[in-house]
């Protein structure tokens, strides 16, 4: 696969995403999916993505760097939201909140097997915890 491909399937995911086609996530994801090194599955992996646009209605997934190879796709991701559930542990305030993800994914057959992912936790803990 070229870069290219990889990274028009990558911003089609990200569509995927932010328009919450949950039915579609199986074109992009693959069943046996793995995340941080866990196997979720693409059950899980969906009911991780869901749970998190529940608890962040407005969540839009919006890339900031993108660079892609013949195999991987590495992102940084930037949010700006506002929770209105738990999220990463923290209770919300009602506020906006602005993190980054940085993201590898590792492709087979034009699907994401793998997941490697680290969010700015410090971020969004310095900001909920200014709102109170």
């Amino acid at each position: 696969m070229t870069e290219g491909d990889l990274l028009t399937i990558y911003r089609d995911y990200l569509l995927c995403l932010n328009e919450r086609r949950w039915d579609e996530l199986g074109r992009f994801v693959a069943d046996g999916v793995v995340h941080n090194g866990v196997r979720l599955g693409l059950s899980g992996y969906r009911a991780m993505l869901q749970g998190d646009t529940a608890a962040i209605p407005d969540l839009r997934f919006v890339p900031e760097i993108l660079i892609a190879d013949d195999r991987f796709v590495s992102c940084r991701l930037f949010f700006r939201c506002t929770p209105r559930g738990a999220f990463l542990g923290f209770e919300p305030t009602g506020g906006r909140v602005s993190f980054a993800e940085h993201v590898f994914y590792r492709f087979e057959n034009e699907r994401i097997v793998e997941v490697w992912s680290l969010i700015d936790r410090d971020a969004v803990r310095e900001q909920i915890s200014q709102e109170r």
